[in-house]
């Protein structure tokens, strides 16, 4: 065995990292692949695996490169990966060392939107029950844009132009670029921890989807959730959407409509308040001429030019009224003295005392009860026979029956 053919582990893995850095091929390669066990460590690296049908590859991304993602890599997703393909010499395998990740088939920008869309539509902050009404008459309008864009001077220009009592204040922030969200989102709470203004338009002129894409910041839109001041978003051109369009209060085409929805238009309204006014003074003169016919309909009246002829024939009218209800009193007494003379007769007639006047008499016990048969008494009790005028007081002196009537029974 020769020696000098012997070589150690760290050797042989120091070689092949060599090989492998001098092959240009391997540098600057892209692969597709799909990702799996993809894991973000405390550091701030990434580790993934890529994979296909026919086999797999590992890899790794520095902190440097991943904090330039545009969207959230997770596993199953298929992507491109752009990276250098070498050994790492302590273990003695060789991976590949991603510098950016682009989705497969998508956009990594139009991924990240509809990532972020879908979290925080999931967080409820899309919800329209949020959503706050504009003031009707804002008399001051905050701003959120360049101060050296055209969108600020579009907006001001219409806001004049409609609406010139309302003061405009700028918030100036960078409106692109990656110190743009966190400005926006600090411009946006100062303005709603100090209340600076009654509304807020928030945005820019158009762009290219990674000029807007501050706008579709999670630091600004939830800026926007959080603040209590009613914000309309104007960003870009009617077809560009961002997430900041979905957050606010109310969505604007442009930052020129923006203004538009803010204010109303003073010359509409002061048109509305003179046809108002108009209305009003109309209404007033057909109230006043309705009050003066009745006024000529009442001073015309008879109880105002001669009070007291009213007054005679109110008691003209009293005394018939009088009269008529005396006669009406004594048409019922008389009808209700017939009808009592009637039942007296009635009563009358089936009074005892009648019987007895007619020489009949009636027996009773000392008690008062009526004797009805010879079973009422005994021999030797005191009885009374009633008479029509006296009383006549006996003794029995014996009680004989002679049969009894069913009635009796």
């Amino acid at each position: 065995m020769d020696n000098r053919n012997i070589v150690s582990v760290t050797e042989l893995n120091e070689y092949l990292k060599n090989v492998f850095d001098s092959m240009p091929k391997l540098d600057g390669i892209y692969v597709r692949g799909e990702l799996s066990n993809y894991k973000i460590y405390p550091s701030g690296h990434h580790y993934f695996t890529m994979k296909d049908a026919g086999g797999a590859l590992r890899c790794v991304m520095f902190k440097s490169s991943a904090a330039r993602l545009k969207f959230r890599p997770k596993d199953g997703m298929k992507v491109i990966a752009l990276g250098r393909v070498t050994v790492y010499p302590r273990d003695g395998v060789y991976q590949l060392y991603v510098t950016s990740l682009t989705p497969d088939g998508v956009g990594d920008l139009a991924l990240a939107f509809e990532q972020l869309k879908e979290q925080l539509y999931k967080e409820g902050l899309f919800d329209p029950a949020h959503k706050k009404p504009l003031p009707p008459y804002p008399m001051r309008v905050g701003v959120v844009t360049s101060s050296a864009g055209a969108a600020v001077h579009d907006i001001i220009r219409v806001l004049r132009k409609r609406w010139p009592v309302a003061k405009v204040l700028l918030l100036p922030v960078r409106v692109q670029g990656e110190e743009a969200p966190p400005e926006i989102a600090a411009a946006i709470r100062y303005a709603d921890k100090w209340q600076v203004a009654d509304l807020l338009i928030v945005g820019r002129g158009g762009g290219s989807m990674e000029d807007l894409w501050c706008f579709n910041d999670q630091r600004v839109a939830r800026a926007i959730y959080d603040c209590s001041i009613p914000v309309i978003s104007a960003v870009g051109h009617e077809p560009d959407v961002t997430i900041a369009d979905f957050v606010a209060d109310l969505r604007a085409a442009t930052p020129s409509n923006a203004a538009e929805l803010a204010a109303p238009d003073i010359r509409e309204l002061r048109e509305f308040t003179d046809e108002a006014l108009e209305r009003s003074a109309t209404a007033v003169e057909k109230r006043l001429k309705q009050a003066r016919e009745r006024l000529a309909a009442l001073s015309s009246a008879k109880v105002l030019q001669d009070p007291k002829n009213y007054i005679d024939e109110c008691r003209l009218m009293l005394d018939a009224r009088g009269e008529k209800m005396a006669n009406l009193t004594a048409a019922i007494l008389a009808a209700q003295r017939r009808k009592f003379a009637e039942l007296a007769g009635k009563l009358d007639a089936m009074s005892p005392l009648k019987v007895l006047s007619r020489g009949y008499s009636i027996a009773m016990r000392e008690d008062g009860g009526v004797i009805r048969s010879a079973r009422d008494v005994k021999a030797g009790d005191e009885i009374k026979i009633k008479l029509r005028r006296d009383e006549i007081h006996c003794q029995v002196l014996e009680e004989k029956e002679y049969g009894r009537e069913e009635n009796d029974l």
